[in-house]
């Protein structure tokens, strides 16, 4: 199957003349991880991954798209095998509550709600909920823990329905998900119907400017379509009728924008006033004087992944030719698109430990290393292990004392390659 042509314009405003930004080359899908027992003379796919920007309203994104029914059809990722994660949404789900003051009369609803590592937050409090999870695996597991949970793709016809048989809700939750949709204004326009004239939407995204500046090019992946600055999506909202309440910056996932939004006044019947976002207004300036809604600021890119490419490979090889054991820890999508984009196999990374059971006994897509289990570290005692899941570092450090009391060092990628103490 192929990924056909990137768009001739962009996807959020429709202009012209995307400049480009970075371009990774073919890659394979980087959730796709492969089966050891599945056919053997079946190719893994591979995909043109180039990013640029949007001159016009400042959104970077990738060119090439992939059917979202291949990316998320039997989706490999459980967000509950992250404990920072489950601690996250534990800990917004209690301000939610508190602030809203919602209840058993209440309703919630999560679109890509994953296997429930949010909602049933809400569930154990009495709110009724629902998930929207299109990955049909993942969203069996969210209903076997006791979240009603429907296997769709969100859309503004799918709000419409939502509506039409449950009423508006009082809150939805978009969670890593608007960078994944191939058309965010009718995922956006989907979100002001769904929430009414008295509801809230609350969006995490992953934010751009760490990505640039840190050059964390790792989180570029077919999955994600959008990288988003608050001047690109705040555009995107003002285009479908609805208006920034609060931004706040987050460190999750290596830097990330928790994003409030209602309808705009006059939109779905909302009579409030319109009110300036202090937060907005300075985040904004913030990136008009930092240079964030021109190219050149994005441009800067691909000088950054190439130093951090070959500081990594020399670190690598000079502990190989030392005679050490090399692992690595996460079988995440970030892990297979640096291992990918920096030529990093079987010659250098002995094999892949993750927490997650439904990775393990598997490869990772493009290189082919074997996924275990965490308690191999101890078993096989490699004398370092690349931190491929940079972004929950604090989490496994504090998993993997036992391996470091023994002596095993743990690599950190970004924002440049170091061997931690």
């Amino acid at each position: 199957m192929s990924a056909g042509a990137g768009p001739s314009a962009c996807r959020s405003c429709g202009a012209t003349a995307l400049a480009p930004v970075l371009d990774l080359g073919q890659m394979p899908l980087a959730n796709a991880l492969v089966d050891p027992e599945g056919p053997s003379d079946r190719p893994e796919r591979r995909f043109p991954l180039e990013v640029a920007f949007c001159p016009s309203c400042a959104l970077v994104q990738i060119l090439h798209s992939v059917p979202p029914a291949d990316l998320f059809h039997d989706y490999p990722y459980f967000s509950s095998w992250s404990t920072t994660m489950v601690d996250h949404a534990r800990a917004l789900v209690e301000r939610v509550v508190a602030s809203r003051g919602l209840g058993a009369q209440s309703r919630v609803v999560e679109v890509a709600s994953n296997d429930g590592y949010l909602l049933h937050w809400y569930v154990a409090r009495g709110v009724p909920a629902l998930g929207i999870e299109p990955a049909a695996n993942v969203a069996a597991v969210a209903r076997a823990r006791g979240v009603p949970t429907e296997a769709v793709f969100f859309d503004e016809e799918v709000a419409r329905r939502l509506v039409e048989t449950g009423g508006h809700a009082d809150v939805v939750h978009a969670n890593n998900v608007l960078a994944h949709v191939p058309d965010p204004n009718g995922f956006v326009a989907g979100l002001r119907v769904l929430i009414g004239s008295r509801g809230i939407a609350i969006i995490e995204v992953p934010y751009v400017r760490p990505l640039i500046e840190q050059a964390l090019f790792d989180t570029i992946y077919h999955e994600h379509l959008f990288y988003f600055s608050l001047t690109s999506v705040a555009r995107l909202f003002e285009r479908n009728g609805l208006a920034l309440a609060d931004v706040e910056r987050l460190p999750i996932h290596g830097g990330s924008l928790r994003l409030t939004v209602r309808a705009a006044s006059g939109v779905g019947g909302a009579d409030a006033p319109a009110q300036e976002c202090s937060a907005a207004a300075a985040l904004l300036a913030e990136e008009r004087a930092l240079g964030m809604t021109e190219h050149a600021f994005y441009a800067g890119l691909r000088p950054r992944v190439e130093t951090v490419r070959d500081q990594l490979r020399g670190l690598l090889k000079g502990l190989r030719a030392a005679g050490h054991t090399v692992a690595g820890y996460g079988a995440a999508a970030k892990g297979a698109v640096l291992l990918n984009a920096f030529e990093i196999g079987r010659e250098t990374l002995a094999f892949v430990v993750d927490r997650s059971p439904h990775k393990r006994g598997k490869r990772m897509p493009g290189v082919g290393l074997p996924i275990s289990a965490p308690e191999r570290l101890l078993a096989d005692m490699p004398a370092f292990t690349l931190l491929l899941t940079w972004n929950f570092a604090d989490e496994i450090l504090a998993q993997q004392v036992e391996y470091r009391r023994r002596g095993g060092r743990f690599i950190l990628p970004f924002p440049e390659p170091r061997v931690l103490a």
